[in-house]
């Protein structure tokens, strides 16, 4: 693989594993040269990309329109949109209390039910095809600030049933759920925005409580789960979730039977960045099994991980088949969810929301 061209063929191969961030709320040129040349599977909106829902409307339509015309593939499109204090959605889309409110509500199930289809609905209207929630964290204990009101609960029972609500409530509306933290955050003291947990939890404890909530989410045939940046001494006391082929792939891919897309939180928090950097963590993560490695701010990065990933290709670290395997599940999700994705109509967003025509 020596020529331009195949170099090039290679980029937009390995390209495909990645979903970045953009800067903001227009498609700038740094961002679609970086969908034009690398063929990246998805983008993940912030608050810092959404003005108002016409807005989005646009860059979710300018963002596909440069990924069909130098691929004919469809992008993901994708936020955090968990309803309370993790939503990047705000009037006029619907608001709705975190998952807490909705659990302890004597119609939990049914709040459930209305938040997975109204917030599908609102998404899919203005472009957006991927959800990164149920949260399906198990709290033990207090929970640490992070996860406050974003949880269902202490009882693993009732986060796997209103978790599964949410996951048919997105996806029968065309909207792919993303189950995180696998396995499970519920007992970190610590917020791997910032640092690495440790999370001291029996594997009887993992079994039995964390993992319930994932293997109905994998019953629900989920799009997909997102890996939580914490070691778990018990199951492996070197690596974090998102970098460990004990986790990743004995556990969830083998044992569990998981055959969706496994993507990374964020490579780019303080649980990852300090030991590991973005690049390594990146590496560490593919070479243990995700599919989809999350880099949510700076694009630099995203190209310099592309080529760190390139050149383990070329020196024969990697096997092009392990490549394949997850480039076909992105394709496979693609396939279910996006196919049927039209370029979405502004006078409908525009009478949906009620505003006004010329705005």
């Amino acid at each position: 693989m020596n020529s331009t061209l195949e170099l090039s063929e290679l980029n937009t191969m390995i390209g495909k594993l990645f979903m970045s961030g953009m800067p903001g709320t227009k498609l700038d040129l740094i961002t679609e040269k970086l969908i034009a040349n690398y063929s990246l599977n998805g983008i993940i909106l912030f608050k810092r990309n959404i003005e108002n829902p016409v807005q989005l409307a646009t860059l979710c339509n300018d963002l596909q329109e440069v990924s069909i015309k130098y691929h004919g593939i469809p992008l993901f499109i994708a936020l955090d949109q968990e309803g309370g204090r993790v939503a990047r959605l705000q009037k006029p889309f619907t608001i709705f209390p975190g998952n807490t409110a909705i659990s302890k509500d004597a119609r939990s199930k049914e709040k459930a039910r209305e938040f997975a289809t109204i917030t599908a609905k609102e998404m899919s209207l203005v472009g957006l095809n991927m959800n990164m929630a149920p949260v399906l964290d198990v709290i033990h204990g207090e929970p640490e600030q992070h996860l406050q009101e974003r949880s269902f609960g202490v009882d693993p029972v009732i986060v796997a049933s209103l978790g599964s609500i949410i996951i048919k409530g997105l996806q029968s509306n065309n909207v792919m759920a993303v189950a995180k933290h696998f396995p499970g955050l519920g007992k970190t003291s610590q917020d791997p925005h910032h640092q690495l947990p440790i999370i001291n939890i029996t594997e009887e404890e993992i079994q039995s409580i964390n993992l319930l909530p994932f293997k109905e989410a994998i019953q629900m045939d989920v799009a997909g789960i997102m890996t939580s940046h914490a070691i778990y001494p018990n199951i492996d006391p070197e690596r974090p979730a998102s970098l460990s082929e004990i986790i990743l792939t004995d556990l969830l891919r083998n044992t569990l039977s998981y055959k969706g897309l496994i993507i990374t939180d964020d490579l780019e928090m303080g649980a990852i960045v300090n030991k590991w950097g973005v690049t390594g963590g990146a590496l560490a993560s593919f070479d243990a099994g995700a599919d989809i490695l999350l880099i949510c701010e700076d694009q630099n990065v995203v190209v310099k991980t592309i080529h760190a990933l390139r050149n383990r290709f070329l020196i024969g670290k990697i096997h092009i088949n392990r490549l394949h395997q997850s480039i076909k599940r992105i394709q496979i999700a693609k396939s279910k969810f996006l196919d049927k994705q039209n370029k979405v109509l502004l006078d409908k967003v525009k009478t949906y929301f009620n505003l006004k025509q010329n705005c």
